[in-house]
């Protein structure tokens, strides 16, 4: 069994979930994000879940910090990675939004990993203040699914993609 790992990414409300979630619905599938780990330390400090601006500049300044001290993130998606290798499922996602810790993965894990942007027409272009969010444009990706359509023919998209970087099989 071929198995592949995507990098994905991609501004919120762009459909990155959506895509996992019918990527999942045609072969079993790992969907995990470098941000998990810093979710439960923000939580664990009080915040409530919802992403407001600043709950967003909260989140990446945590990343960028715990990055810095012992970094959580990546030696979180390292282990992920791992499991996943040694699992039975074909295909994983990783959710990064930093190019450099994009590029850093995508060496590290070597050819059996791809990177894919996942772009929306009309997902607001004005900046978060942020650079997590800011600068998702600003990495070469391998692929980029376009979500401008209805839900089925992103799932046809989907289907598409997995036929092309993954398993022609893919009915």
């Amino acid at each position: 069994m071929q198995k592949s790992i995507f990098i994905i990414n991609g501004k919120g409300r762009a459909g990155k979930d959506t895509v996992c979630s019918f990527a999942a619905s045609f072969c079993r599938t790992r969907n995990v994000s470098s941000i998990t780990p810093i979710v439960e330390v923000a939580r664990a400090a009080g915040w409530d879940g919802e992403k407001t601006k600043e709950a967003r500049l909260l989140l990446s300044r945590l990343k960028a910090a715990f990055t810095e001290y012992n970094d959580l993130p990546f030696q979180y998606c390292i282990k992920q990675a791992q499991e996943f290798l040694s699992g039975d499922e074909q295909l994983m996602f990783i959710h990064i939004r930093e190019p450099e810790e994009i590029e850093r993965l995508r060496l590290t894990l070597g050819p059996v990993c791809r990177t894919l942007l996942v772009r929306r027409a009309g997902v607001s272009e004005k900046l978060l203040g942020n650079r997590s969010d800011d600068e998702v444009e600003q990495y070469s990706y391998d692929a980029v699914i376009e979500n401008n359509g209805s839900l089925e023919e992103l799932r046809q998209t989907v289907k598409r993609f997995l036929q092309q970087y993954v398993d022609p099989a893919f009915n």
